[in-house]
């Protein structure tokens, strides 16, 4: 008997094996001592994950592209180096788009080296993985923390068909519980946790899409701050807790157990649906765990044994979780030391799912699909472009490190004698901690290395650090590098910091400050300097007056910003060469939050001698008189 023909074509066509379906899950600051799956931890408890490294492949030397969040998020969407991008830190949600890169122009005097200027938005003109996915025909979705620019840089602008909740903050509007303040974005219950509810629309998501391939973008809002959680899971950990252990915050270990719910979620809803079989699903983290902040009297968490943590160039910084999975095609429950970093997702999918991409496509990162086959596979040397130097513990001046097999060379910028480069190089398979710099003993070893970071830094096009001439060795103090800038909420004695007393609870920054005869002179240091403190007293529209000398006139603006999309600003001009007094009206809804005054100062000294805040609804009021 003949089969008809449309017969055949249509029974070949009905049972043709669906393109996978792709689950791309990415933590934020989770560090990779942070889950049980690397057995580095006591205290958090991570049973989802556990379920998916039983089900899949557990990288141990899986590394973020910067220290940073943003620049490794942006890795992940073009295959690109930071280095290449020039998005280097994490001001996306901040200012006017910069989408060039240029050198830094000036650097207090006890800095060797000044820092370049980067992009502050993903430029559109990069063809993302998103758009890679759509252009196969996948439907795309994003869900949480994005930070890398609002419209028109927002992650509809990137390749993706839906975007929840829509933010492009540094982290969650306000609460990880309910209420929030998103824009347009509302809990659906009291007290709603926002991991939850990311988790419920990316299941929505999936349910829509069941039938048709997928690409879900699920970049969580956990584990950043603030740091909060959901009660019951606080005192459940309270009781947890053991005091010698460097991990011992039962509100972040609440935090991470919601995390891992949230990927319980969307694995037992691809179980529900029987997609499983059919679907990669990654979880990665975009940089080290936060060892800077403080909640419940102790830092976040601990790195441990690695040394650092988020914006660092140290181990602690860089090296983050990894799994990945997929049943019938990588092997369940297995590891590997294959050397990898985020970079290399775009062209590993690329070729495993024979992905569209632009002619000529340039990648920095290598596909590893060779690995996840569970293949040897040589990655060859990663590189971390980190050129600033954020006061946190165990941070480094402006620098740039390679891995290459077992040994990792950090070059600092200009730190050593008559501007020579500065380095630290450590054997990681005997000093996972790096506690023996052996740089001095294996010269030749160096020399290798750094041959490898001449060549990266050349390709990438790379905006580098430059020597800063006003440095004054007078005032450079070395021993305060890697010593992290003190952030809790203790009050000092004003004789520890006679300076903050005189500026009575305001900050300089980009800018230098002196205060003589009641007036403060402020001279730029770098672009965009202003005086700021805490106004979180005042609510509602405020009036602001301030006394001020500026010799050559020019335009500022007062900003204050309280998880606001963006902040708020109101502007003025300033006379030439004689004291002007201004009184301004902020129109705030909310409280003031941050309160900003910019002022131009990049090429002359501004003088103030006063401030006034003054609450229109109300009779709350504060000056100073400095």
């Amino acid at each position: 008997m003949r089969i008809p023909l449309l017969t055949l074509f249509l029974a070949t066509f009905l049972h043709a094996e669906k393109k996978p379906n792709v689950v791309y899950i990415l933590a934020d600051d989770l560090g990779w001592a942070d889950t049980t799956v690397y057995g580095h931890t006591k205290l958090y408890q991570t049973p989802n994950l556990d379920r998916l490294a039983k089900r899949g492949m557990t990288f141990t030397r899986a590394y973020a592209a910067s220290p940073l969040c943003t620049p490794t998020r942006s890795s992940i969407l073009t295959g690109l180096n930071p280095a290449t991008t020039m998005l280097t830190t994490p001001n996306c949600h901040t200012g006017k788009p910069i989408l060039t890169a240029a050198e830094g122009k000036r650097s207090a005097p006890q800095n060797k080296a000044i820092q370049p200027t980067p992009v502050n938005r993903l430029d559109t003109k990069y063809y993302t993985l998103a758009e890679s996915f759509r252009d196969s025909g996948y439907a795309t979705s994003h869900f949480g923390k994005w930070h890398l620019g609002a419209e028109p840089h927002s992650p509809l602008e990137h390749g993706f068909d839906l975007d929840i909740p829509h933010w492009h903050g540094p982290g969650p509007a306000g609460s990880f519980v309910a209420p929030w303040k998103y824009p347009d974005f509302d809990p659906n219950t009291p007290n709603e946790h926002i991991e939850d509810r990311m988790a419920r629309e990316a299941v929505a998501f999936m349910e829509r899409n069941k039938d048709k391939p997928f690409f879900l973008n699920y970049w969580m809002f956990s584990v950043h701050a603030p740091f909060d959680a959901k009660k019951d899971l606080i005192e459940k950990y309270r009781g947890l807790i053991d005091p010698k252990d460097p991990q011992r915050s039962p509100t972040y270990a609440a935090m991470v157990e919601s995390m891992d719910d949230a990927v319980g979620a969307l694995m037992d809803t691809l179980d529900r649906l029987k997609l499983t079989d059919n679907t990669i699903i990654v979880f990665f983290s975009d940089n080290g765990g936060n060892m800077y902040n403080e909640v419940n009297g102790t830092t976040p968490t601990s790195n441990t044994p690695l040394r650092g943590g988020k914006a660092t160039m140290f181990e602690g910084g860089v090296r983050v979780p990894m799994i990945v999975s997929w049943p019938g095609h990588i092997k369940s429950a297995s590891t590997n030391d294959t050397l990898v970093q985020s970079i290399d997702f775009f062209p590993t999918f690329a070729e495993l799912l024979d992905l569209k991409t632009e002619e000529n496509q340039k990648f920095d990162g290598v596909s590893i699909a060779k690995a996840l086959k569970g293949a040897s596979q040589e990655r060859g040397p990663i590189f971390t472009y980190f050129p600033h130097n954020p006061p946190v513990p165990d941070w480094l001046p402006p620098s740039v490190s390679v891995h290459h097999d077992h040994w990792k060379l950090i070059r600092e910028f200009f730190q050593g004698e008559n501007q020579a480069h500065h380095y630290h190089l450590y054997d990681l398979s005997k000093d996972i901690g790096e506690k023996n710099n052996r740089a001095k003993e294996n010269p030749e070893t160096v020399r290798e290395l750094e041959q490898l970071i001449v060549e990266f830094l050349e390709e990438s096009k790379a905006v580098l650090p430059v020597p800063n001439p006003a440095f004054d060795p007078k005032k450079y103090q070395p021993e305060l590098v890697g010593v992290g800038k003190d952030r809790s909420n203790k009050k000092k004695p004003a004789k520890d910091d006679p300076f903050r007393k005189e500026l009575q609870g305001w900050k300089a920054r980009n800018c230098q400050a002196t205060v003589k005869d009641g007036i403060i002179t402020l001279k730029g240091t770098a672009p965009n300097p202003f005086l700021g403190t805490g106004a979180g007293q005042f609510s509602g529209p405020t009036k602001i007056t301030f006394r001020v000398l500026s010799p050559k006139g020019g335009k500022g603006k007062v900003s204050w910003a309280n998880n606001t999309p963006t902040p708020q600003s109101v502007p003025f001009t300033l006379k030439t060469g004689k004291w002007t007094e201004l009184t301004l009206g902020l129109p705030a809804k909310e409280n003031l939050g941050i309160l900003r005054l910019h002022l131009p100062a990049g090429d002359q000294a501004i003088k103030v001698d006063s401030l006034k805040l003054q609450s229109q609804g109300s009779s709350i009021a504060r000056s100073w008189k400095f």
